[in-house]
């Protein structure tokens, strides 16, 4: 690249003395003649092409080039083209240098737009970017723009742009997945949901395998461990199921739930006629969990704020016992769901006990900035330590804001194949 003051530099006119005033009282020492500005310093036949550097001052090699389709991968994990495309050149080598790559500064617009929430934003600047940035150069917003509608469960809109990516990129699209399971299955066969972050509306995948799991009476356990928080919405959804679980006499078990209890409890202030669904969520976890006292102190500041009788204490018509200890695969630690200002402190736990800690991501649909964030500085200590951490099956958006944080230089991501 030429800079400015390799320029040659326009004739300056000849200043007249008389324009200098001096000092009656001081005599200035007679300055030197002004250097006449070099022309040319280095004679170039053709301007420098830009580069993008690495961390380690290596250059990093453009996304869907031939040299990035070509990069060998010596960890030890099976991947094909693609994986080796994404994880080395599109995520592992993304340096802080927006203000020379328009694609990029174009890849965290929408990124961070989907990670905000706003699906449509997101949407229609992916849609605009893929004709924007035709062939390989726009593969990333081709596989962006897919993960988004295999999130928001547009399979139509999904396999139509299947058909424009065939034609424009002159290769097989990727292919639509199921969605991820929130749920996972031990050996017994009980159910482990996993309930994490701040439940809305939008992530509702959880409660609705519940029900279904409800309508065939079978038994689940709870994992409450990492939910922070919900809406109204959802809190009235989730009271439906329990109290219907408890009726029908369906083992239903809380898990580490005291946590969340406690934030919902400290809430809801008696007077207060807001929230109605979150003070019947409270009612209906402290009538599982207990103790009686809190229960039936809470009915009566119910009862007060909205002039309503106040529930009485029900005995538990389920058994007492606990479920059958649910199993996970060892392999790695699982994380699920939207993931919303999540601070992870359950993985100083997971990362102490493992040589070389996996963190999958193939069930969490969406992750927002702040919780990015948090995972970096999570991960910061022990990469600093020589700690060799793994993000396993990200979709790209994750992957992409995981990129956009600087995680990338935190942890190994490695992204599925389409």
């Amino acid at each position: 690249m030429v800079f400015s003051f390799f320029k040659k530099q326009p004739e300056k006119m000849p200043e007249r003395q008389a324009a200098r005033p001096r000092a009656p009282a001081v005599r200035l020492p007679e300055m030197p003649p002004p250097v006449q500005p070099v022309e040319e310093v280095i004679p170039l036949a053709e301007p420098l092409p830009d580069l993008e550097f690495t961390l380690d001052d290596q250059p990093a090699i453009a996304p869907g080039s031939a040299k990035a389709l070509a990069v060998q991968d010596d960890s030890g994990f099976d991947m094909d083209e693609f994986d080796r495309d994404f994880t080395e050149s599109s995520v592992m080598a993304i340096d802080v240098g927006h203000d020379l790559d328009p694609l990029q500064g174009d890849i965290e617009q929408a990124v961070v737009l989907f990670a905000n929430g706003q699906d449509a934003a997101a949407r229609s600047l992916l849609e605009t970017f893929i004709r924007t940035y035709p062939g390989q150069e726009g593969l990333r917003f081709w596989l962006l723009l897919f993960d988004l509608l295999q999130v928001v469960g547009d399979q139509a809109g999904f396999e139509k742009l299947g058909v424009e990516f065939a034609e424009a990129c002159e290769t097989s699209p990727p292919t639509w997945r199921e969605p991820a399971p929130v749920v996972r299955n031990s050996e017994n066969g009980v159910k482990l949901f996993s309930l994490q972050g701040v439940l809305t509306a939008e992530g509702l995948q959880p409660l609705d395998e519940l029900r279904n799991m409800l309508a065939a009476k079978q038994p689940a356990l709870i994992d409450c461990g990492k939910l922070i928080g919900c809406d109204d919405e959802v809190a009235g959804q989730f009271v439906e199921l329990l109290s219907q679980a408890r009726r029908r006499g369906v083992a239903l078990t809380l898990e580490r739930a005291e946590a969340f209890m406690g934030r919902l409890n400290d809430r809801l202030q008696a007077g207060d006629p807001v929230h109605g669904a979150s003070w019947q969520l409270l009612l209906e976890l402290l009538q599982r969990l207990g103790p009686q006292e809190a229960f039936e102190e809470r009915a009566v500041d119910y009862a007060v704020t909205f002039e309503l009788s106040p529930p009485s204490w029900e005995v538990q018509p389920v058994s007492k016992s606990p479920l059958p200890a649910v199993t996970r695969a060892a392999d790695a630690y699982y994380l699920a769901g939207d993931l919303k200002s999540s601070r992870f402190e359950e993985l100083v736990a997971v990362i102490e006990q493992h040589e070389s800690p996996i963190l999958d991501f193939s069930a969490v649909r969406r992750m927002d900035f702040f919780s990015a964030g948090q995972l970096v500085n999570r991960l910061a200590p022990y990469k600093a330590a020589g700690r060799d951490i793994i993000i396993r099956s990200p979709n790209h958006l994750v992957a992409e804001l995981m990129a956009v944080v600087g995680l990338n230089k935190q942890a190994r991501i490695i992204v599925p194949k389409s």
